[in-house]
C-alpha cells in the first residue's frame, strides 16, 4: 500500500505571499517521508466541503507545474480533472508537457465535473449531467489517442480533431497513466472499465461494493480487473501526537486487504509538517508490505 498526498488547501497560515515556499516544502517532505504522488484539485475556487468560496484556489496544472520543479520522485496529477473545463487536446498537451517537464511523472485524473457554481461563475461550459459523460468519454479517447502517438483525425459527437498530432509523446514512449475518479455504478465505473489504468473510489462503507461493480463492467467489456490500479480517497488525521496513526495503518490494511493500492488524501494540519513526518514514520512502515 502506498500513500499520495492530495492538497484541496491553500489557505495556509502565512498568507498567498508564501505559498509557493510552503507547497515547495509540503511536497518535498512528502517526497522525503516516503510519499508515492501528490495531487492537487481541479477547481478555481474553494469547495464547500473544504472552506469558503472565496479561500485561496489555485489553478492545477501550473500548480502541478510548479510542482514538478520542486520535487524529483512522486507521480503528479489532479483529483481530479474536469473534463468539460479544457478542450480535450489543449488537456492532453497540458498533461503531456507536465510528463516531459518532471521526467516522466505525470498522470491524468479526470472526471466528468461537477461545480455547475463556479463554472458558471467564472463562463465555463457545464452542460447537463447526460452530456458531460459524453464528453468524459471523448476526452478519454482523445487523450489516450495523444498519449500514445495516433496522428490522425478524431470525430465525435461533441468534438472533432482535424489531427491529434501530440509531439514530444509522454516521455520515452512510456503508457502515461489515465485515473478516473468517481463511483458512480453505471456510469463512471463503467468508463474506468473501459478506458482507466487506475479508479479513484471514495473510503465509503460499501468500498467493497463498488470494486464488485467495477469487476462486472470489467467482465462485461473484456477488460482484466487486475490491471487496474485501485486507489482510495482516505483523508488523514494523525493527531498532534500521532494517537490516530494505530488506527489509520489498520483501515489501510483494510482496504489493501479488498484490493486498493494507494490511499490518496489530505493530511490535517499539513502547512505544520509534523502530521507528514508523522505518517512517514508510524504509518508508511506498517503498511509498506501490504
Amino acid at each position: 500500500m502506498r500513500l499520495g498526498l492530495h492538497l484541496p488547501n491553500f489557505t495556509f497560515p502565512d498568507g498567498p505571499a508564501y505559498l509557493a515556499r510552503d507547497l515547495a516544502v509540503i511536497a518535498r517532505t512528502a517526497e522525503e517521508v516516503g510519499f508515492d504522488r501528490v495531487s492537487v484539485m481541479d477547481h478555481l475556487w474553494q469547495i464547500h466541503m473544504v472552506g469558503p468560496r472565496e479561500n485561496e484556489m489555485l489553478e492545477a496544472y501550473t500548480t502541478l507545474g510548479y510542482l514538478a520543479a520542486r520535487t524529483e520522485r512522486v507521480r503528479l496529477l489532479t483529483l481530479v480533472t474536469g473534463a468539460v473545463y479544457r478542450a480535450p487536446g489543449l488537456l492532453a498537451k497540458a498533461v503531456t508537457t507536465l510528463d516531459i517537464l518532471s521526467g516522466g511523472r505525470a498522470m491524468l485524473g479526470i472526471g466528468a465535473a461537477w461545480n455547475q457554481e463556479e463554472a458558471t461563475g467564472l463562463g465555463l461550459d457545464f452542460p447537463p449531467t447526460a452530456e458531460r459523460f459524453e464528453r468524459l468519454e471523448e476526452t478519454l479517447q482523445i487523450c489516450r489517442r495523444m498519449f500514445d502517438g495516433e496522428d490522425g483525425p478524431y470525430e465525435g459527437t461533441h468534438y472533432r480533431l482535424g489531427r491529434t498530432l501530440n509531439s514530444p509523446r509522454p516521455l520515452n514512449g512510456r503508457r502515461l497513466p489515465i485515473l478516473i475518479g468517481g463511483s458512480g455504478e453505471r456510469k463512471t465505473l463503467r468508463l474506468v472499465a473501459k478506458y482507466a489504468d487506475a479508479c479513484n473510489i471514495f473510503n465509503s462503507p460499501d468500498v467493497a461494493h463498488k470494486l464488485e461493480v467495477l469487476r462486472k463492467h470489467c467482465d462485461e467489456v473484456g477488460r482484466d480487473y487486475d490491471e487496474i490500479e485501485k486507489t482510495v480517497l482516505f483523508n488523514f488525521d494523525v493527531g498532534p501526537n500521532g494517537e490516530n496513526a494505530a488506527q489509520i495503518a489498520g483501515r489501510l490494511g483494510e482496504l489493501a486487504a479488498l484490493g486498493f493500492s494507494v490511499a490518496h488524501g489530505s493530511v490535517a494540519e499539513v502547512a505544520t509538517i509534523h502530521p507528514l513526518e508523522i505518517l512517514g514514520t508510524e504509518v508508511l512502515p506498517e503498511i509498506a508490505e501490504l
